[in-house]
């Protein structure tokens, strides 16, 4: 029997979650379906930021370096790394973007891998994650094999088996599609990359904070992922960099800079990068850009993972079934896996229309995400997406396909 997104609001565990959020309730919102590109401020942050230019900025001045933000960029890795990565401390770092953390974790594999000619990527990948594959090729002379997935997919451990070779020395992948929401399999492909000798970076942009993650026992060479996302980091915070413990002790890292190195304030000649992870920190970390991400620390910690998994897969479920039953009658195509087990958390459905009826759509404060071609991407974040706002969008989209074309 369907339920009504009243009933599921009702009987939703982390439903007081959604209260904790900033403009949860703005009237002129009527349903935020993009977390999955920009998270909700948490409440408790404008009075953190304030205090923080009250306190650790206002009055410890440039002390706060000794006292803390000089080594924040680790201790806020581990916590990370804890809470959503399933990784031991002295293997996560925040401080870069994404684009840069990939460009560092994939000349890293290259150095590791010297005589290895080959990257391997897929099409599908989000287009930093293609454009700094395809620039540090032209840098360093390597030649990109290329994976072609099916819409609506994404890759698997055969497709990546099928073109790896004893030439590859990395492998960059996404372990959730950014499109479609495909899951893939990490430790299935991981091992299939370390049976050829290769090493793997995986971005996990569309997975940190939403999908469980277990890094180490995947044994994941490198990963990457964003912070503004399910991790409600704000606009453009920084991206956190993994490295597995091994690697650290011969990581070489493109991008040297003074916080790198062994004695950061010895001001010495020469770079010595620093003994563990703080080698892949390069220039001065944004210490403002790291706090609101703290708060939804906070919340995930007290949520679980476990629960956020499963309100996710309850919420695309929901979404699904709306969409099955409002919009493919009206010539919509689902764009992503039915099945919860390979599908994060968000959904893309195709429609000719789309492209026009997004912009309309975000004036009635109905905010799902366009994907070109032809995507609506409903990205539905659990600790501050209801049920009533699923119902509400694929409604909204509804009204505005059976609308005549202008």
């Amino acid at each position: 029997m369907n339920r009504s997104s009243l009933d599921l609001d009702a009987h939703d565990p982390l439903a007081t979650f959604r209260e904790r959020f900033v403009a949860s309730d703005d009237p002129a919102v009527a349903a935020y379906l993009d977390g999955n590109s920009l998270g909700r401020p948490p409440r408790v942050l404008e009075e953190r930021l304030a205090a923080f230019v009250r306190g650790e900025w206002g009055t410890r001045l440039i002390r706060g370096w000794g006292e803390r933000w000089f080594d924040l960029p680790l201790t806020l890795g581990d916590r990370i790394a804890a809470q959503t990565l399933g990784a031991g401390p002295g293997q996560t770092i925040v401080g870069d973007s994404t684009t840069v953390s990939l460009y560092k974790l994939i000349r890293a594999a290259l150095a590791a891998r010297p005589d290895r000619r080959e990257i391997v990527i897929d099409r599908g990948n989000f287009p930093t994650d293609r454009y700094i594959v395809e620039g540090i090729a032209a840098e360093t002379g390597r030649t990109i094999r290329w994976i072609d997935t099916e819409a609506g997919a994404g890759v698997t451990a055969s497709d990546v088996a099928r073109v790896i070779c004893q030439d590859t020395a990395v492998v960059v992948l996404s372990h959730v599609a950014y499109r479609s929401g495909y899951a893939a399999d990490v430790p299935g492909i991981t091992r299939t990359v370390h049976a050829a000798g290769a090493l793997v970076v995986w971005d996990l942009c569309h997975s940190v904070g939403v999908m469980p993650i277990e890094l180490d026992a995947w044994d994941v060479d490198y990963a990457t992922g964003c912070t503004y996302k399910y991790l409600n980091g704000g606009p453009g915070s920084p991206a956190f960099l993994y490295v597995r413990a091994d690697l650290i002790p011969d990581a070489v890292q493109p991008i040297q800079g003074w916080m790198g190195v062994k004695d950061s304030f010895r001001m010495g000649q020469g770079y010595e990068p620093a003994d563990g992870i703080r080698r892949f920190i390069s220039g001065t970390p944004p210490i403002l850009g790291m706090l609101a991400m703290q708060a939804t620390l906070e919340l995930i910690e007290e949520a679980g993972m476990a629960a956020i998994r499963a309100k996710s897969i309850a919420l695309t479920e929901y979404a699904i079934a709306q969409v099955d039953r409002h919009l493919v009658p009206l010539g919509a195509v689902l764009a992503s896996p039915r099945d919860a087990s390979v599908r994060g958390g968000h959904i893309t459905v195709d429609h000719p229309r789309f492209a026009e009826l997004v912009p309309r759509l975000w004036q009635e404060g109905i905010l799902p995400d366009f994907r070109p071609p032809s995507g609506i991407r409903l990205g539905m974040s659990p600790l501050s997406t209801s049920f009533a706002e699923v119902e509400t969008t694929i409604a909204a989209i509804a009204a505005a396909l059976r609308e005549p074309e202008e």
